[in-house]
């Protein structure tokens, strides 16, 4: 069956309709390293997989990015099998937001005797990582503030951006095999996200032939980027991937 990246949200943070940014990237079927935690995210993966993910990347730390962690805490904490094993990648940088924002709270649970990070299996990354025996590769996007974000690159296979403003020099390095390119897009670009006359203006043909579009605002949104000539995700698609020339174990 081979590789596959499902979507289980597309839209940005207030295109609840849509499901908050979020993928899994599966093989032979099965999830196999999940792209961030969103709320509706969450919901839609559960739904689709009927159980929580065992392993995942962190972009960075917007809520609409991971404001599903205190449900999949207690999803890995009470379950004997999982707590303490669910793989959290981590860009370093990144990891002391990760704390502020969901870890850094005085009892993890009421009754005490619980940190939070007990559930998970934290593991901070720099430029590279390795995960089931495969090598994955992080890289900076640009979206907000410096060093909060970044992408991840499966290679020969997949680059997902994040959430970004357009990163040609960046892309040029790690989009260099055919990779399918997720691209955070919408109608409308601003200082924190790309709009598609910014993709348009710095990417060449070439380049935005082989991207597929999310984070956009509107079904009705998607349905104008869609008839501009490219290609736009939605809920719950299930896209194939050419197999990784990534670096095995």
């Amino acid at each position: 069956m081979g590789w596959a990246l499902r979507l289980h949200g597309v839209g940005n943070a207030s295109a609840v309709e849509l499901g908050s940014a979020m993928a899994t990237i599966e093989r032979d079927g099965a999830p196999w390293l999940t792209i961030d935690c969103g709320g509706e995210g969450l919901t839609a993966l559960l739904a689709r997989y009927g159980q929580a993910p065992r392993a995942l990347f962190i972009t960075h730390t917007h809520l609409d990015h991971i404001a599903g962690f205190e449900r999949l805490f207690v999803e890995s904490y009470f379950n004997p099998a999982l707590r303490g094993t669910v793989k959290l990648y981590v860009p370093a940088p990144l990891v002391p937001l990760l704390h502020q924002r969901v870890g850094d709270y005085p009892n993890a649970l009421a009754e005490g005797g619980a940190n939070f990070w007990d559930a998970f299996q934290v593991i901070p990354v720099g430029s590279a990582f390795w995960h089931d025996g495969v090598r994955l590769e992080v890289f900076q996007a640009r979206h907000h503030w410096p060093d909060t974000a970044f992408g991840l690159r499966l290679k020969g296979s997949l680059v997902w951006t994040g959430d970004t403003r357009p990163i040609p020099e960046v892309l040029a390095r790690v989009a260099g095999e055919g990779e399918l390119i997720a691209h955070d897009c919408a109608l409308h670009g601003n200082p924190s996200h790309s709009g598609i006359e910014d993709l348009e203006r710095e990417y060449p043909a070439a380049l935005l032939s082989r991207c597929v579009l999310y984070h956009y605002a509107s079904r009705e949104e998607g349905e104008v980027l869609a008839a501009r000539g490219y290609r736009v995700a939605h809920p719950d698609e299930c896209l194939p991937l050419a197999e990784p020339t990534a670096m095995r174990a």
